[in-house]
């Protein structure tokens, strides 16, 4: 009986201590991090989409050959070792050991080539290397070559390129889908894996920890360096109403709000228990339909710049004076590696007199001008209602037709006369690193012929961003930005209409928040 008794509790023992530890592993939450996402995600595919919400999954699940540092300098990504002959022409490139994708498949040269092809039929700068003779090879499974017909002094700075169209490595079969309809199927590896089963679009999207991510030893600056997560799980959680994401802030239910809308800035700022920081330099678009009159006459073009008052255009947004340029005298970002004020003098300070009479000079007859203006974005309906003010001050015409921006986006693709359904002005905004250089500012970047909106068209400004592309080196390439811009002003292709820093909202017990960049995801850099 004894024996039987002993026997029973060594048992019941075992059966206790054996289902301790799963049950203890069961009730201990992953590590999560919880962020308001800026918009709902809708399409996975970074390769389709220049939408930030799908820039940011693609930073999540995929990787780069090379990334900027938080200097705005490319660094090497999944790349171990490269090399560059003297005439710049012909480049080698070895990957590091051990990379895989999140099943657990090596990525070998045939990946990297298969999706540098698919990157370079979408993106400006890739567009630019093959233009230029871009070939590439590989010559085992670890390292692949790269020859050129002509130099090209950007190509680090394409293959880091952290906006718009970025080089992710995708699995080649993936690579090869076409282009006419954005990939479903995510299979990365980056940092994080997708779980697309608790995907609830409108709502929510979750990110696991990648076991097979194979991280670099450098602290992370910016998008290079190690991006090993302190957090097993990160949870994107779409909540359009402003109030109630920060209600969600305020009660410590998520960690960040991804972009604060302006008129919160300053009421959390007062919070103790929040950090408002800076989510990137962007600047404001004011875009002319080069199509049609008024502006397609370069007066007109002209007269609306020497109207503009950037500091006006930012404080309607609602942003505090620390977040906003008084004046910003450059095309490219403020404080960018890529910042000057060549041939900015003459459009200095808004002058209406000025502008009146280039307006005149264009011929204009008092012609009506549809401007777009958007009901649904707050700040977008602040710089469409600064714009008409400002139109009207050089006595335009002004007819405001308003929309919400999905329709404003159908809109603004049609080529037809402003009166048959068309339009002359809209307005919209770009982060700093859609905006910073001639080939990266998608109001600068494209050459006659194109199909962007607003369809903007002068022949020198092509001949100039070609000359820049080719530059052998930094003076020179400095000479030919000036170059560029100085005709940029002359020309008009958009007008800018000031710089500011969007804002994000996080809690003070977030720790790593000084390392976020540029508006960037850089979740693998933050604690808590």
């Amino acid at each position: 009986m004894k024996r039987r008794t002993l026997a029973a509790l060594a048992a019941f023992g075992a059966l206790t201590l054996g289902g301790i530890g799963p049950m203890a592993q069961a009730q201990t939450p992953p590590k999560t991090l919880r962020v308001v996402a800026h918009a709902d995600l809708k399409i996975l595919d970074p390769t389709f989409t220049t939408a930030y919400i799908s820039r940011n999954f693609g930073y999540m699940v995929y990787d780069t050959l090379f990334s900027q540092d938080a200097s705005g300098k490319p660094q090497p990504q999944m790349v171990e070792k490269f090399t560059q002959s003297p005439d710049g022409k012909a480049w080698s490139f070895t990957l590091r050991p051990g990379l895989k994708f999140s099943d657990g498949t090596p990525v070998t040269t045939a990946d990297v080539i298969a999706s540098l092809q698919r990157w370079t039929g979408r993106d400006s700068l890739g567009r630019a290397m093959v233009a230029g003779g871009a070939e590439w090879k590989a010559v085992d499974e670890r390292s692949f070559t790269l020859a050129l017909g002509q130099p090209f002094g950007m190509v680090l700075d394409a293959l880091a390129k952290p906006s718009g169209y970025p080089a992710f490595i995708l699995p080649e079969r993936l690579a090869k889908l076409p282009t006419t309809a954005p990939m479903t199927e995510v299979l990365g590896s980056g940092p994080f894996v997708f779980k697309r089963d608790e995907w609830v679009p409108g709502n929510k999207a979750v990110f696991v920890r990648n076991a097979q991510y194979v991280p670099r030893t450098e602290p992370v600056s910016g998008l290079a360096g190690g991006k090993k997560s302190s957090f097993e799980r990160v949870e994107w959680l779409y909540l359009p109403d402003a109030n109630s994401a920060v209600a969600a802030l305020q009660r410590g239910e998520v960690d960040m709000v991804e972009q604060l809308p302006p008129d919160y800035i300053a009421p959390l700022r007062a919070d103790k228990n929040i950090k408002v920081g800076s989510g990137g330099a962007y600047q404001a678009f004011l875009v002319l339909n080069q199509l049609h009159p008024p502006f397609d006459n370069i007066k007109a073009r002209q007269a609306f710049q020497m109207a503009v008052n950037q500091e006006r255009f930012v404080a309607a947004m609602g942003y505090p004076a620390d977040m906003r340029k008084a004046y910003c005298h450059t095309f490219f970002i403020c404080g960018s590696p890529n910042d000057t004020a060549a041939g900015s003098q003459a459009w200095a300070k808004p002058d209406v007199a000025k502008a009146k009479a280039l307006l005149a000079e264009s011929g204009y007859k008092g012609e009506k001008v549809v401007l777009l203006v958007p009901t649904d974005i707050t700040y977008l309906n602040a710089l469409a209602l600064m714009a008409a003010q400002t139109l009207k001050s050089i006595g335009v015409n002004v007819d405001m037709q308003s929309m919400d921006w999905a329709s404003i986006g159908a809109r603004r693709a049609k080529r037809d006369a402003p009166a048959a359904g068309g339009w002359n002005v809209y307005v919209t905004v770009a982060g700093e690193f859609d905006v910073n250089s001639p080939i990266t500012n998608a109001y600068l970047s494209p050459a006659c012929g194109n199909s962007l909106p607003g369809w903007p068209c002068d022949k020198q400004l092509d001949e100039l961003r070609t000359a820049w592309l080719q530059s052998a080196d930094a003076a020179q390439r400095k000479e030919r930005l000036d170059a560029f811009q100085a005709r940029a002003f002359e020309a008009v292709p958009y007008v800018n209409a000031g710089q500011y820093s969007a804002a994000y909202a996080a809690r003070a017990s977030l720790k790593g928040l000084d390392r976020l960049w540029g508006g960037m995801p850089i979740v693998w850099a933050l604690d808590k």
